[in-house]
């Protein structure tokens, strides 16, 4: 990535900012359109997926278009030698961007829609089967992006990654946040897509170990990289880069 840190941090900022926009404010459309809970999760989640396409595109070759600290972390963790790396200084910069891109995401959902602009959540998520479903998406999610960049196919990011939340939205008990920023941004807002702030602990520690539970499957299914594909930067949107390369 040739882009500054500056550009970068920026672009993930905007990115996930954008990412919460979708997730609640197509939730708050699709509470005053519809009572069925069916037809509000439908909505939302086609939203999202509609949108992650498109951020995943418009920003990977910019930042990588990780939209998630999970994502950072692993980038971070399977890539810190040779070309293309993802220091410590970038991982420092991405989370904070990515963490207050989230809240301003669902602040701006709720201006758009009448609704306070910081209401906390009353939604409460707090059971140990909607953690599971957080630590599976996350797993899902990191095992795909990095299993197809270990392929050389990352190039499918956009469509493969929007496509598994939104199947994701449906198969796991959680609805598959699958995104620290996303959780703590969705704490903002008591809409349909909110979370309670006591509810955040567990759901992020569950997707920090579905994360490590994902980068575990990738190295048991494909292996290790070659040595000349050590230290590669993980990318959702961008179709350059070699393997290992985002409510």
């Amino acid at each position: 990535m040739s882009a500054s840190l500056r550009r970068r941090a920026l672009a993930e900022a905007v990115g996930t900012a954008a990412l919460v926009a979708v997730v609640v404010g197509s939730g708050i459309q699709a509470a005053e359109l519809s009572r069925d809970v069916g037809v509000q999760l439908l909505a939302n989640s086609l939203a999202t997926v509609f949108g992650l396409g498109v951020l995943i595109a418009l920003l990977g070759p910019v930042s990588g278009a990780h939209l998630n600290p999970v994502v950072t972390l692993a980038a971070w963790l399977t890539g810190r030698r040779g070309k293309g790396e993802l220091t410590a200084r970038d991982v420092a910069a991405y989370l904070p961007a990515q963490i207050t891109g989230a809240i301003v995401g669902a602040v701006m959902a709720d201006a758009m829609f009448g609704k306070p602009l910081v209401h906390w959540s009353t939604h409460d998520r707090y059971a140990g089967h909607l953690w599971l479903g957080e630590a599976v998406a996350t797993a899902g999610l990191v095992l795909l992006i990095f299993g197809l960049a270990r392929t050389d196919r990352a190039r499918l990011g956009p469509v493969a990654v929007a496509s598994y939340i939104g199947a994701a939205y449906w198969f796991t008990s959680s609805t598959s946040f699958a995104n620290p920023a996303v959780t703590i941004g969705r704490a903002f807002t008591d809409t349909f897509a909110g979370i309670a702030p006591g509810s955040l602990g567990p759901f992020i520690v569950a997707q920090l170990l579905g994360g490590a539970l994902g980068l575990g499957l990738v190295a048991a299914v494909f292996g290790r990289p070659a040595p000349e594909q050590n230290g590669t930067v993980p990318l959702q949107g961008e179709p350059e880069l070699a393997a290992p390369s985002l409510p």
